[in-house]
């Protein structure tokens, strides 16, 4: 019955990430497609062939896309891995305040905080610079990725890095060989989210990038405004396509942490 249910779970999760993403695959190669019709009435490569092409600057933009999520990952593990550790694990005057300014980019609307932030950017050189549309984006895929880390550190026990160090183990390798294992089912979750949060960012892009800076969302973009459904399709699956490999990834990853983990459960 248990094993009925997780292959439930996994069939439903699987069902609803592809089923939406379908109707953009059968798009994509849609050349004449109306109403009422099931199907395409046409078939075509045509929005494929764009994407292709020199002029659609795709593959530019994909490149952007990953490397500004790339960075943000890297910069989110850096602050925010501490900053995890030490609001859930320590108790300091001025913790309740610090926690809410690091939840505020959730709760206020982002074309307020980037209007804010793009006149102080302007002012310091970071405007129309790859540097200034990854800090940016730190605004608000960090408080997800401490989101996440505080959840994974408020269930974690200490005992075994205090004995790592009684045994001689210095900081780095008691992080590496203890802390690191422990916390890596959470740490991989709270990196997928951050690449989410980064890869899917528009107006943040849009402003702080200034048009130099052209992501994956910048070229769909002016495709939906047109109603040109074909190229829309196309690129968005492009566009979803890293979501889904790590979505996969993940999956495979914490399920084979959690069948060791039974493993050694059965010892």
């Amino acid at each position: 019955m248990h094993k009925f249910f997780r292959w439930l779970l996994i069939v439903g999760l699987v069902l609803g990430v592809l089923l939406p993403i379908l109707p953009q695959f059968v798009w994509s190669f849609a050349y004449n497609w109306f109403f009422p019709s099931l199907l395409p009435q046409k078939w075509g490569w045509r929005a494929w062939l764009y994407l292709i092409s020199p002029t659609a600057k795709v593959g530019e933009a994909w490149l952007n896309s990953a490397s500004l999520a790339l960075a943000v990952v890297i910069l989110s593990v850096l602050i925010g891995l501490p900053a995890a550790r030490a609001l859930s694990l320590h108790h300091f005057r001025g913790k309740r305040v610090l926690e809410w300014l690091i939840m505020a980019p959730m709760i206020v609307p982002g074309l307020v905080v980037v209007m804010g932030i793009h006149i102080l950017f302007i002012r310091y050189g970071l405007a129309d610079t790859f540097a200034g549309v990854v800090l940016i984006h730190l605004v608000p895929a960090l408080p997800y990725f401490i989101l996440v880390m505080s959840g994974v550190f408020a269930n974690y026990d200490t005992a075994l890095e205090e004995t790592a160090r009684t045994l001689g183990a210095n900081e780095w390798r008691t992080f590496w060989y203890i802390t690191l294992p422990a916390i890596f089912p959470g740490l991989l979750i709270a990196a997928l989210f951050t690449f989410l949060v980064s890869w899917s960012q528009y107006i943040t892009t849009v402003l702080i990038g200034g048009g130099r800076i052209v992501t994956l969302p910048m070229v769909l973009f002016p495709f939906i405004s047109a109603s040109n459904h074909p190229n829309a399709a196309a690129i968005s699956v492009v566009f979803i396509l890293p979501a889904i490999v790590i979505f996969i990834f993940t999956a495979r990853s914490l399920h084979q942490e959690a069948s060791a983990m039974n493993g050694l459960g059965r010892l």
